[in-house]
C-alpha cells in the first residue's frame, strides 16, 4: 500500500474544507484527541487494496497525506481542495515535490523499517490513525521543505550573476526597491523555517506519547529534517550576506550621488554669488 504526501499551499481553511468535502460524501474522523489541533482526518470507504481503510490527513499549514487512496479520489479530493487554499503553489512543483512511502500491516509493534512503514495490524481503530498521525506530520514538513528548498533554489538562481559582475568590475543592473524586495523574500523564508513552523523543535502534542514521539522522529531523520533545515539556513545566510552588500552598494551610490548634487548647486550658488558681485 502506498503513502503519498503534497503540499499544495501556504494554509488550508478547514472549516469549509470540512463541510465542502461532506457535501461530496466524505465523512471525517473524529477519534484524534483535542491537543491534534489544526488537523482535518477524513475517512475513504473504498481504499486502493484491502488489508487497510483510505485515511487522508489535512494540516492547515497547507499539507495533505493520503494513505491508500485510489488515484482517482485523490485527483477529486485535490480539485475541491484547490477551493481552500491560501496562497496556491504552482501544480507541477507540487507533483514533483511530493513524498511517497509504502507501507504494510504487520505483527508487532509499528516501525520505519529500510524506507517502509510498518503498522502493527493489531491497533484498534483510533490507535491507527494516532500512529499514521505520526508518520504523516513528519511527512508534511517534508514536503514543505521541499515546496522551500525550490523557492531559495529559485532565488539563488536569481541572484547567482551579482558575485560574477561584482568580481568582473560591472554594473550590477539592480534598483534599491528590487534589492529590498529580495531581502523581503529571504525573510520570509527565513520566518516559515525558524519560527512558524515545527522543524527544529519536536510538537507538544508528542511530549506524553513516547511511542508516537519515536516514530516521528524516526520519519524526519529518515527524511534527513535537521539537516536539510540546516543546509537552507547556512544558504539563506549567505544570500543574506550578498543582499546586504548590494543594499550597502546602492546606498554608497546613492550618498554619493547626493554629494555630488550638494556640490554643484553650491558651485552654482557661488558662480551666481561671483556674477553679481562682478557686475
Amino acid at each position: 500500500m502506498h503513502c503519498t504526501a503534497f503540499a499544495t499551499a501556504d494554509e488550508y481553511h478547514l472549516g469549509s474544507l470540512s463541510q465542502d468535502l461532506a457535501s461530496h460524501g466524505y465523512v471525517e474522523v473524529t477519534s484524534l484527541p483535542r491537543d491534534a489541533a489544526n488537523i482535518l482526518v477524513i475517512g475513504i470507504e473504498n481504499s486502493a487494496k484491502e488489508g487497510d481503510p483510505g485515511t487522508i490527513f489535512f494540516f492547515r499549514e497547507g499539507a495533505a497525506v493520503f494513505w491508500n487512496v485510489k488515484d482517482k479520489t485523490m485527483k477529486h479530493v485535490m480539485q475541491v481542495l484547490e477551493k481552500h487554499e491560501i496562497q496556491p503553489y504552482e501544480i507541477a512543483l507540487v507533483h514533483w515535490e511530493n513524498e511517497e512511502l509504502n507501507y504494510s500491516k504487520t505483527e508487532g509493534q509499528s516501525k520505519l523499517h529500510r524506507g517502509e512503514i510498518r503498522l502493527n495490524s493489531e491497533l484498534d481503530l483510533e490507535d491507527a490513525i494516532l500512529e499514521k498521525f505520526a508518520f504523516s506530520n513528519a511527512l508534511c514538513l517534508s514536503v514543505k521543505l521541499a515546496i522551500w528548498e525550490a523557492s531559495l533554489d529559485k532565488f539563488v538562481e536569481s541572484i547567482q550573476s551579482i558575485p560574477e559582475a561584482l568580481k568582473a568590475g560591472k554594473k550590477v543592473k539592480l534598483s534599491h526597491e528590487e534589492v529590498m524586495q529580495k531581502m523581503g523574500e529571504l525573510f520570509a523564508l527565513r520566518h516559515h523555517i525558524n519560527l512558524s513552523s515545527d522543524f527544529l523543535i519536536t510538537p507538544d502534542f508528542y511530549w506524553d506519547r513516547e511511542n508516537l514521539e519515536e516514530l516521528y522522529d524516526k520519519t524526519c531523520r529518515f527524511l534527513s529534517i535537521t539537516r536539510r533545515v540546516k543546509v537552507m539556513n547556512e544558504k539563506l545566510q549567505h544570500c543574506m550576506a550578498l543582499t546586504d552588500l548590494m543594499r550597502n552598494h546602492l546606498t554608497e551610490k546613492r550618498t554619493l550621488r547626493l554629494e555630488w548634487m550638494i556640490v554643484i548647486l553650491i558651485t552654482i550658488e557661488v558662480m551666481f554669488e561671483l556674477g553679481r558681485v562682478f557686475f
